[in-house]
């Protein structure tokens, strides 16, 4: 298996590559030496808690591709959540704060991703919704 984002993004959800992300994250101890080895007690398991492991290089790129799999099905939400907030009833000035910049980027940030991801009579709904631009 191909170790890219396409390859990751067709095989997980936004919540399933997340919780990876996480899980192989925290698992990395972020140690630089490579092909070290630790003794543990064999008859206790709770010692496995506190080996530090680093990731192999399945697991590296995994989590690479992954970061970008979260990064672009977060990024496209965004359509979505505009579009409910919008809907909602939300203006532009409640929709830049809640994405932590200004009404004029977050309209554009929506018409950008209008053009890019919707077909031609979605995106006419779109921009209905989205009304005027803002003015300031």
């Amino acid at each position: 298996m191909s170790i890219t984002p396409e390859a990751l993004e067709a095989e997980f959800s936004l919540t399933t590559a997340a919780t990876r992300l996480d899980f192989l994250s925290r698992r990395d101890s972020g140690d630089t030496a490579l092909n070290t080895a630790q003794v543990t007690d064999d008859d206790d398991w709770s010692s496995l808690m506190s080996i530090d492991t680093s990731l192999d290089t399945y697991e590296a790129l995994e989590l690479l591709a992954l970061g970008e799999v979260v990064s672009r099905k977060a990024h496209d939400s965004q359509l979505i959540g505009i579009r409910a907030a919008l809907r909602g009833g939300a203006d532009w000035d409640q929709i830049g704060s809640a994405l932590g910049t200004s009404p004029d980027a977050a309209y554009d940030a929506f018409q950008d991703a209008i053009t890019r991801t919707l077909d031609d009579d979605a995106a006419a709904s779109a921009r209905e919704l989205a009304g005027a631009r803002p003015s300031r």
